[in-house]
């Protein structure tokens, strides 16, 4: 009878009920616990069948994924991601909830029960149509501005680290355009009069259409520190600290 109060039905659908939503994050918790009573003392990845559930923007999979995915072919091959995109917001939510086991990104206020590892440094860099700089290799402040902008995000409205460095200068900018991904971007930008500012990781050197400029931002902006965060609860499942730790070491965590 108990277990029925756990779901409700919506037509043809059983959905958790609230008392369910909030016991969600006690149960992963058990689960977790009872997972590791059961494996055996030592931690072996090339045994492990696991599904890890990470969360992180296209831009964290452009920098983590293609190095992670051959360690685990190599010394993890039963192990399996699944991964998802959300704003900080939603992610360090599921985290908390244990709906995801890791996620990725810039996260400046946590939780007491959630953990933050930094694994680099990332700066800054604006991307602009070289033709439309008129010879020049930069923007100044007052031409930045002049200019409207593409902003990557999620959500429009959403603080970012450069409108807010920004309003910290006193400026404002205009953002023209909102996407919640990279892959259009350079392309919207060539030909025209856009300005991107992204982090640099996601305009390695050489890898540039010849037709964009990539220069500094006219206004300083602090760097921002990449983390993977986790729950606590996380801390000793072994196939989590592993995963971790490779994750670390490929990022080359400061």
């Amino acid at each position: 009878m108990e277990m029925r109060r756990m779901q409700v039905r919506r037509g043809a659908l059983l959905e958790p009920t609230a008392r369910a939503r909030q016991l969600a994050p006690q149960l992963a918790d058990a689960l977790g616990r009872m997972r590791q009573l059961l494996r055996p003392a030592r931690f072996d990845p090339g045994a492990e069948q696991r599904v890890f559930r990470l969360a992180m923007s296209d831009y964290g999979a452009a920098v983590l994924l293609p190095a992670l995915l051959p360690v685990l072919r190599a010394e993890a091959p039963q192990v399996d991601l699944v991964v998802s995109q959300a704003s900080r917001e939603a992610m360090t939510a599921q985290v908390q909830d244990g709906e995801i086991d890791l996620a990725f990104g810039v996260f400046p206020q946590l939780p007491a029960a959630l953990v933050a590892q930094r694994l680099f440094a990332e700066e800054f860099v604006c991307v602009a149509d070289r033709a439309s700089l008129g010879g020049g290799a930069a923007l100044g402040l007052a031409a930045w501005l002049a200019r409207p902008h593409v902003l990557l995000s999620l959500w429009a409205d959403s603080g970012n680290e450069v409108d807010l460095a920004l309003a910290q200068a006193g400026a404002r900018r205009r953002v023209c355009l909102t996407l919640p991904h990279w892959g259009v971007a350079p392309a919207l930008v060539k030909g025209s009069d856009l300005v991107l500012t992204v982090a640099r990781r996601m305009v390695p050197a050489g890898a540039v259409d010849q037709a964009l400029a990539v220069f500094a931002p006219p206004f300083a902006i602090a760097p921002f520190a990449f983390c993977q965060l986790w729950h606590r609860r996380r801390e000793d499942d072994m196939a989590h600290r592993w995963l971790r730790q490779r994750i670390a070491a490929l990022a080359g965590a400061q």
